[in-house]
């Protein structure tokens, strides 16, 4: 016999069967826009969000990363596996996210730092998707701080931009600023489904 779910479907599909198929979805609309500084934008929208941007140049990556950990007073920080080594500045307590470490482990570091696959210009919005340098979602959901490595190169003005150079079938995390929702009376409130704190490195 059938299960229920098979006979609920059933029942649909033949409910539907004489019915005109949808008609098709215009997708003409505007995917790219001309920005004259598109790094400029991405950092104004970013700061809308109550989130820090701080750029930086290449081959001083770790410096930066230094003193974004000493003005926070973070000492002990947690990196997906495959955060580049040189990411990590000297002076300070990684640990890496091999083996898995606990829910526990997690809210005891003072923070995670992570890379992350598109970012968009016009919305601030990072966006992660596990590939490299950024790990599993439970990395940047649980620790308060999230410093977060942001190439120039993946900085796109749109969301149909990001959309496209982005796999569907991954597990995606958009993220535009600290974690915050707001009370019936509309009081924000910060890190309830996240990091309070999010910081992001440009690196021009």
């Amino acid at each position: 016999m059938a299960d229920a779910r098979a006979v609920i479907l059933n029942r649909i599909r033949a409910a539907m069967a004489d019915r005109p198929s949808a008609p098709p979805v215009p997708r003409d609309y505007d995917t790219h826009r001309p920005v004259d500084d598109l790094l400029g934008l991405f950092a104004e929208r970013v700061a809308d969000y109550r989130a820090t941007v701080r750029r930086v140049g290449a081959g001083k990556l770790a410096a930066a990363v230094a003193t974004a950990l000493h003005e926070r007073g973070a000492r002990t920080m947690v990196v997906p596996p495959d955060v580049p080594a040189s990411w990590c500045a000297e002076g300070f307590r990684w640990l890496v996210d091999d083996p898995p470490l606990a829910v526990d482990e997690l809210d005891a570091v003072d923070g995670v730092l992570t890379g992350t696959a598109v970012a968009i210009a016009e919305t601030g919005t990072i966006v992660l998707d596990a590939g490299p340098a950024q790990g599993r979602r439970a990395l940047t959901l649980v620790p308060d701080y999230h410093l977060c490595v942001v190439r120039a190169e993946q900085v796109v003005g749109t969301v149909p931009e990001a959309l496209a150079a982005l796999d569907p079938v991954r597990p995606l995390t958009f993220i535009s600023g600290p974690s915050a929702t707001s009370d019936i009376e509309l009081n924000r409130v910060e890190g309830v489904h996240g990091p309070r704190t999010l910081e992001l490195l440009l690196v021009t």
